[in-house]
C-alpha cells in the first residue's frame, strides 16, 4: 500500500460552513430520501440564501461530487485533468480569452525559427515532498510523458517535441523539431501538470498513482476506491496562476471529493446539503436546480465535440455515399434540442466545437435532414432491397452498422438517449443501428477498438485549438501508429492541411487551414457532430468563489470559500 499523510483529526463538531460530515452510505441514504420526497413535492428542496451582508471564512470542508472515478488522480483522461488540477501546477494558465497567461513559468518567449522555446521558471516554488521547482526537474516531467508517463500529452507533443534542456535552475528550454506557435496555450490543459522529480524517481508508480507530489494548492490525503479522495490545503503554496482570485493559500482546509455516478443522487445530494457542489447537472434538472437558488456554472468544452466517426475501412461506411446518406437520415438539431432541453448545445461540426478558436460554420452545416436523399443514395449505392422489418438490404444482407459506446463516462446518461434517437432515425432510412454499451474497463481496456469490431465511433477530445485535427486524423501508418484516428482514414492531404495549420504563426491564417481542414473532413462524411462537450457544476449559495479554468472546463476550488 502507499504511504500516505495521517487523516486530519476530527472532533465530530460542525466543520466552519457547512453541516457536519456524514458518511457516504449515510450520503446514499439521505439522497434517495430526497428523491422520494421530491418526487412529492415538486422540484424538491431550495437552497438557503446567505445574508447579503454575509462574511467570508476562512477554513471548512468543500464537499463535491463527481460522476466518474478514475483509474490515477494523475492522466490523460479530462475526468483526471479536473482531479489532477488541485494537486499540479501547469506551466501556463488561460485567460476567458483563451490567452496563455504565466502560471509556473513567469514569462517565456520563442526562437525566430520557432523550433525552440525558452520559459523562465518562478522563484522560490517548492513541491509539497520539500524539493524545489527547478528547471530540470520540468524537463525530466516533459520526458516522462513522452516516454508514456502520460499518453495525451505524448500524443500532443509527437511529431514536435526533440529535448528539454535546463540553462540553469530556472530557465528550461524546449526543442522542437517543427514550429508549434501555440504551444504555450496547449500547455495550460491539465495533462501537463509538473510533478516533484524527486517522487516520480523514488516511489513506487502506484504511489504516484494514488498521490501525486506537486506544487498546487491541495495535496492527496488519501483515497477510498469506490467513494472519494480526501484533498488537503497546502498551506505553503506560493504558485497560483496569474488568473486567480486571490493571492495565498486556498481558503478552505479539504475537499472531499466524492464519487456519485447516478445523477439523480447527485442533484438529491445538493439539494439535501450534504454536497456543496456537484457536476455534470442533466439536462432535465438544469432549470429547476438554478430556480431553486443554486449557482450554475457551464463551459463548453473547446476541441473535438461528441460526434460519430465513420469507419472508412471495414464494412459499409467504406461508401462514401452510404456515409453521406447516415448523416442525411438524422435530424440531429431536433434531437439534441429536444433531449438537451436547451442546455446541450447542438453541434453539427463534427471534427471541432464552435467554442474552439478556427471553427468552420460551413463544415457544421454541411448536413440538413434530408431523408429522400438519404435513401436515394442508398438505393444508388446498391442498398435497394427492404426487408421485412424495413431495413435495408444489399445481396441479400442488412444494413446493420454497430455503434460501441463507453456507458456512464464518454457518454453520459443524456448522451446516451441521445444516441438512442440516432438509432430511431437512422431506422427510417433503413439502416438498423446496434447500440452498444460498454463499461468503461472495457473501453479503456481496447474492446471495439479494431475495424472489424465497430462501424461507428462516438466521443470526444477536449483541447484548447483546433490543433486537435492532428490528433485525430493523422494517419495511423505501421510506421507512425495513430490510435485516436477514430476513422481509420488515411490521407496525406488532410494531414497536410494540418500539419501546415498547426505551424502557421498568423492566428488568420492558421485558422483558415483549420477551416480548410473542417471542411474537408465534412465533404467526405468522415465524421458528423452531435452536440458540444459540457462541464457543469451546481454550487451552493454558501459556497463562494468556484469558477472553471478555461482549458477544459475543471472546477478551481482554490479560491473557493464558504459565507455565514
Amino acid at each position: 500500500m502507499p504511504s500516505r499523510p495521517p487523516r486530519t483529526p476530527s472532533d465530530g463538531r460542525p466543520r466552519p460552513g457547512r453541516r457536519p460530515r456524514r458518511t457516504p452510505r449515510a450520503l446514499a441514504a439521505t439522497a434517495a430520501l430526497t428523491v422520494l420526497l421530491a418526487g412529492c413535492a415538486g422540484s424538491g428542496g431550495r437552497a438557503v440564501q446567505p445574508a447579503a451582508d454575509a462574511k467570508p471564512l476562512t477554513g471548512g470542508t468543500i464537499v463535491y461530487g463527481h460522476q466518474q472515478e478514475p483509474a490515477c488522480v494523475f492522466g490523460g483522461w479530462i475526468e483526471q485533468a479536473y482531479l489532477s488540477t488541485q494537486v499540479l501546477d501547469d506551466l501556463t494558465s488561460l485567460d476567458t480569452d483563451g490567452r496563455a497567461v504565466p502560471w509556473l513559468a513567469q514569462s517565456w518567449q520563442t526562437s525566430a525559427d520557432g523550433l525552440t522555446w525558452t520559459f523562465d521558471l518562478k522563484r522560490g516554488v517548492e513541491f509539497t515532498d520539500g524539493t524545489p521547482l527547478t528547471a530540470a526537474a520540468v524537463a525530466y516531467n516533459v520526458d516522462y510523458w513522452m516516454n508514456g508517463g502520460n499518453s495525451t500529452a505524448q500524443v500532443w507533443l509527437g511529431g514536435y517535441y526533440e529535448s528539454a534542456t535546463a540553462l540553469d535552475d530556472h530557465t528550461l528550454q524546449l526543442h522542437l523539431s517543427r514550429p508549434y506557435p501555440r504551444l504555450d496555450v496547449t500547455l495550460a490543459q491539465g495533462y501537463f501538470g509538473i510533478q516533484s522529480q524527486h517522487a516520480l524517481e523514488t516511489r513506487s508508480a502506484q504511489e504516484n498513482c494514488e498521490a501525486p507530489i506537486g506544487s498546487g494548492a491541495f495535496t492527496v490525503d488519501h483515497w477510498d476506491r469506490g467513494q472519494e479522495i480526501v484533498l488537503l490545503k497546502n498551506p505553503d503554496y506560493t504558485s497560483w496562476p496569474a488568473n486567480s482570485q486571490h493571492a495565498g493559500p486556498a481558503y478552505v482546509d479539504r475537499i472531499d471529493w466524492r464519487f456519485v455516478s447516478n445523477p439523480t443522487t447527485r442533484v438529491a445530494s445538493l439539494r439535501a446539503g450534504e454536497t456543496d457542489a456537484i457536476y455534470d447537472v442533466p439536462a432535465v434538472d438544469y432549470a429547476a436546480v438554478g430556480a431553486d437558488g443554486f449557482q450554475e456554472l457551464k463551459h463548453v468544452t473547446k476541441g473535438r465535440p461528441q460526434q460519430l466517426s465513420f469507419n472508412t475501412v471495414a464494412g459499409p461506411f467504406t461508401d462514401e455515399s452510404v456515409r453521406k446518406a447516415f448523416a442525411y437520415s438524422l435530424d440531429r438539431r431536433k434531437l439534441v434540442e429536444t433531449i438537451g432541453q436547451g442546455v446541450i448545445p447542438y453541434e453539427g461540426n463534427g471534427a471541432v466545437s464552435r467554442s474552439t478558436p478556427g471553427y468552420s460554420q460551413a463544415a457544421a452545416d454541411t448536413y440538413d435532414h434530408d431523408l429522400p436523399k438519404a435513401i436515394a443514395l442508398l438505393e444508388a449505392a446498391g442498398w435497394d432491397a427492404v426487408d421485412e422489418e424495413g431495413y435495408r438490404t444489399k445481396d441479400g444482407k442488412r444494413l446493420t452498422v454497430r455503434l460501441p459506446y463507453n456507458s456512464g463516462t464518454i457518454i453520459d446518461a443524456d448522451g446516451a438517449a441521445i444516441l438512442q434517437g440516432v438509432q430511431q432515425e437512422a431506422r427510417a432510412a433503413g439502416f438498423e443501428v446496434d447500440l452498444i454499451p460498454v463499461p468503461p474497463s472495457g473501453f479503456f481496456g481496447g474492446a471495439y477498438s479494431k475495424p472489424a469490431e465497430r462501424d461507428i465511433a462516438a466521443g470526444y477530445w477536449t483541447s484548447v485549438t483546433a490543433g486537435i485535427l492532428y490528433v485525430n486524423w493523422r494517419q495511423n501508418l505501421e510506421a507512425t501508429p495513430n490510435y485516436s484516428n477514430a476513422a481509420f482514414y488515411n490521407d496525406p492531404v488532410l494531414e497536410d492541411l494540418i500539419l501546415q495549420a498547426n505551424s502557421t504563426a498568423d492566428v488568420d491564417a492558421q485558422n483558415a487551414l483549420y477551416g480548410r481542414a473542417q471542411e474537408y473532413i465534412a465533404d467526405h462524411a468522415l465524421s458528423i457532430g452531435l452536440f458540444d462537450r459540457l462541464s457543469t457544476l451546481a454550487v451552493s449559495p454558501r459556497l463562494k468563489g468556484v469558477w472553471q479554468e478555461n482549458a477544459q472546463g475543471g472546477p478551481v476550488f482554490h479560491d473557493a470559500h464558504f459565507v455565514d
